[in-house]
């Protein structure tokens, strides 16, 4: 009997950059019911939902009292229903926590972690042929952030909605469904058909930050909006409106940011190192993406104003206290191969 090798956060790194990967999403789902809803919605997401269109998907940022992040979500429009799903990291407690501070219309109702619910995903150039197979129309006709029913072959009750929404910069969809062991074995199956595999969590955690979504597994690190580069989260017409909203403060260019960094394959930055720039301290590392792209290290760090702009050479000390080159990068740091293979 001949065992299939293991496979390397390398390997799941190149398959969601090359052809497609599939991974179960674990964050706990939300539904929220009722003709009131998105004035549910608009007291807590930063920006409206007024003319959010049915069958649609967005990204949203939520706060928490005192202005800091609280959590990056999706916000899905189905039929009678919203839909969250966190991209950061949130516990279905933490979320329960959240909503229960709100002032819920009586005509509405939410659902944390609604009995029978899952998604899963799939991302990659080649992502758009496996979601072909879970419609009956042209894969090219669903549009970015658009969402439509869908349908499984070995569970035809099931409930099923596709959405284009991606965490890499490739092509991303992701399948929501009240049969969430049937749609995820339709995926697996889907993918491996069009020569891509599963993935786990270092080599697509490192696709998101080379497209510029590393706070989806680092977290925002006690950071500020300004501070974690999220202002353009905000609607800034709207402060005063939703939760939070009263201690933020408009960004500006003296601003501390988010930096990206590119340093020597193999160097490894514990938290809290210092970077330098000829030899004066302008910021500390908060995170290093996994080393799944042999080419070079990816390190996020905060950098005081003016050094969060790409091109400087910096330096900082490694885990062994050696003294490494870091140079400021833009993101995305990879041209997706999906900007160059069209949908057909």
């Amino acid at each position: 009997m001949t065992t299939a090798p293991l496979r390397t956060e390398t390997d799941d790194y190149t398959t969601v950059r090359t052809t497609v990967g599939a991974y179960r999403i674990s964050a706990p789902l939300v539904r929220v019911s009722g003709d009131e809803r998105i004035s549910l919605l608009d007291q807590f997401l930063a920006k409206s939902g007024e003319f959010v269109e049915p069958d649609t998907v967005r990204e949203a940022l939520a706060l928490n009292a005192d202005g800091t992040p609280f959590a990056i979500l999706l916000h899905f429009e189905i039929g009678d229903d919203a839909w969250l799903l966190p991209r950061t990291a949130v516990t279905a407690d933490e979320l329960r926590g959240y909503l229960e501070q709100l002032d819920v219309p009586e005509d509405v109702t939410v659902e944390v972690e609604p009995e029978g619910w899952g998604a899963s995903a799939f991302e990659g150039p080649t992502a758009w042929s496996v979601a072909a197979r879970f419609v009956d129309f042209d894969i090219s006709g669903l549009t970015l952030h658009a969402v439509t029913e869908s349908a499984l072959a070995d569970e035809p009750a099931a409930l099923a909605h596709l959405a284009r929404v991606g965490t890499t910069g490739e092509y991303g969809y992701l399948l929501l469904s009240n049969a969430p062991e049937a749609a995820h074995r339709a995926v697996l199956s889907a993918v491996a058909e069009e020569g891509g595999a599963p993935v786990g969590t270092e080599g697509l955690v490192r696709v998101q930050a080379e497209a510029g979504m590393a706070v989806y597994a680092a977290g925002f690190a006690g950071l500020t909006v300004n501070e974690a580069d999220l202002s353009w989260m905000v609607d800034w017409n709207r402060i005063g409106e939703f939760h939070g909203s009263d201690d933020l403060v408009q960004p500006s260019a003296g601003t501390a940011r988010l930096t990206a960094l590119a340093a020597p394959a193999e160097s490894r930055f514990a938290a809290g190192a210092e970077v330098t720039a000829a030899g004066a301290a302008v910021g500390t590392v908060l995170w290093q993406a996994p080393s799944a792209n042999p080419e070079e290290e990816l390190v996020l760090a905060l950098l005081d104003a003016p050094f969060g702009v790409p091109g400087l050479e910096l330096a900082g000390a490694d885990e062994q206290g050696a003294e490494r080159p870091l140079r400021t990068v833009t993101l995305p740091r990879v041209i997706a191969r999906s900007l160059t293979t069209r949908i057909s």
